[in-house]
Order: structure tokens, then sequence, then C-alpha cells
């Protein structure tokens, strides 16, 4: 026997959304950010390097984007069926790969 689904107060599912929105905006920003170091930012001594750290901003805006939707639609069915949350081990990959990021980056300005 199935357990009985119940439909959500309106007011979670719809922060249950934004929260979906909000991952949506920042995989654009990670993308954004990629283009403008591909296109924008002058080369540093390391060959590849700009390349490098562009394609790190795109890869992370990816993996954010392809998480987003399974995240938002587990969300929902714990909140059909009155089951706790699931735990979302995104915000850490998320910030440690923009920490690498980030120290890549200063390791190129350091360096070059």
């Amino acid at each position: 026997m199935e357990p009985l689904e119940q439909e959500p107060d309106y007011r979670f599912s719809l922060a249950n959304e934004r929260t979906f929105l909000a991952w949506i905006r920042t995989a654009l920003g990670l993308l954004a950010a990629g283009v403008a170091v591909r296109q924008f930012v002058p080369p540093f001594a390391i060959p590849g390097a700009t390349t490098g750290l562009a394609l790190g901003c795109v890869g992370l805006a990816f993996v954010v984007a392809v998480v987003s939707f399974p995240r938002w639609r587990r969300v929902q069915q714990a909140m059909r069926a009155g089951a706790p949350l699931p735990r979302n081990s995104m915000i850490v990959a998320l910030a440690a790969g923009v920490m690498l990021m980030a120290l890549f980056a200063a390791v190129l300005v350091v360096v070059g």
C-alpha cells in the first residue's frame, strides 16, 4: 500500500520553487562568469589558464543546473509524503567549487 500523499501548504511549495529558481540563477551567474572570464580577462602567464578558469565556471554551472531540478522534485515529494526533507550536499559542492576557482584565480594572479 502506498503512503498517503497530501497537498502541502502552498507557501511551502512556493518556497521550494523559489529555491529551485535561486539555484537556476546561480547556474546562470556562473555561466555568465565563465563567458566573461573567457572574453574579457587578459591571458595569464600560464597558457590556457584563462580557458581553464572559464571552463571551471561553466562546468560548475552545468552541475548546479543538472542537480537543481531533481532536488526540487525530491523536496516536493517529501513534503507531499510528510517525510523529512532530504539533505542538500550541493551546497558543500558549490562552495568547494567556488573556493577552488577562487584559489586557482589567486594563484594565477600571483604567478602572472
